[in-house]
């Protein structure tokens, strides 16, 4: 064999190497989200009745996001290709061996729809292209041993009317997750820590009232928006958990009829909360693990 013979053949060698390791590699860095629906997958489907492009899973997802690049959007064929799927998923398929649960509010809250293994189905009015995330595998009952947040907070049935970067209508990036009992209600503490902010406002749109509650074993505040904060309540003095801080109010809220707990978690030592309404940036972490790890499921 020649000297170029040989390279010749080498070369050809190497490039049909080249080649089977390329193929070889490409499904599997492509099988999580691929748009196809696959067995162990949880495909959520633009169009009722499994039409239209779809959206595959493997995972839960606690907040789909709303805009490209970053959102998840729908990747096969059809109606609906490219869209983000938050809010905008008519019908699903759960071709993994765990139920499924969708729900109405990012961070696994508020309405949801199971779909048990295999199941195929639209989603339920309420829910139908508005689905914010979906669980894999959920605990019974949404919590299994933890306790309701909602219910924790005023020690009786609350209401999550918006989770975590749940703004449908209005503007911006929701930080916290808003609860309602109704005015005049108790408002517990989630956690125990220290006051280090508390400002009582007054009802109405420019009344805002805080109170934020630092916990530095967990290096987190915790902070409270629009409940009237007790007279008794100052600066430097120590929460427990369970304690009764507030009275559920309107301050900083438009309408009594909109009175509501907004609960916020923080990083580090934050006298206030962060930005809602107008900011399009998030600057707290979704917190349902954060939840999750003091006792409390988001519901």
């Amino acid at each position: 064999m020649s000297m170029l013979t040989k390279i010749l053949t080498a070369t050809t060698a190497t490039v049909a190497l080249g080649g089977s390791l390329l193929a070889t590699a490409a499904p599997a860095s492509a099988a999580a989200r691929d748009g196809v629906c696959q067995s162990g997958e949880f495909c959520y489907y633009f169009n009722s009745n499994l039409q239209g492009s779809l959206s595959d899973f493997t995972t839960s997802v606690a907040n789909y996001d709303t805009k490209q690049p970053t959102c998840y959007d729908y990747k096969g064929p059809g109606a609906g290709k490219g869209k983000c799927i938050k809010n905008a998923a008519a019908s699903a398929w759960n071709r993994s061996s765990k139920t499924v649960r969708v729900y109405f509010n990012s961070g696994y809250s508020g309405a949801y729809q199971d779909f048990a293994p295999g199941a195929k189905a639209n989603l339920k009015p309420g829910l139908k292209n508005q689905n914010a995330s979906h669980q894999i595998g959920p605990t019974s009952g949404g919590g299994g041993s933890r306790k309701n947040m909602s219910f924790s907070l005023y020690s009786a049935a609350g209401t999550i009317t918006c989770g975590f970067d749940g703004y449908r209508n209005t503007s911006g990036r929701h930080e916290g997750i808003d609860i309602a009992r109704g005015v005049g209600s108790n408002v517990y503490a989630l956690t125990a820590g220290q006051l280090i902010n508390v400002q009582r406002g007054s009802t109405g749109r420019s009344g805002l009232s805080t109170i934020a509650v630092y916990s530095s074993s967990l290096n987190k505040t915790v902070i409270y928006l629009h409940s009237a904060p007790l007279s008794s309540l100052r600066v430097g003095q120590t929460i427990r958990r369970g304690q009764v801080i507030a009275k559920e109010s309107w301050n900083g809220v438009s309408s009594k009829g909109a009175a509501h707990t907004h609960v916020e978690m923080r990083l580090g030592r934050q006298p206030r909360a962060a930005k809602s309404v107008g900011d399009p940036h998030l600057q707290n972490p979704n917190p349902t693990s954060f939840w999750n790890s003091q006792g409390y499921t988001v519901r």
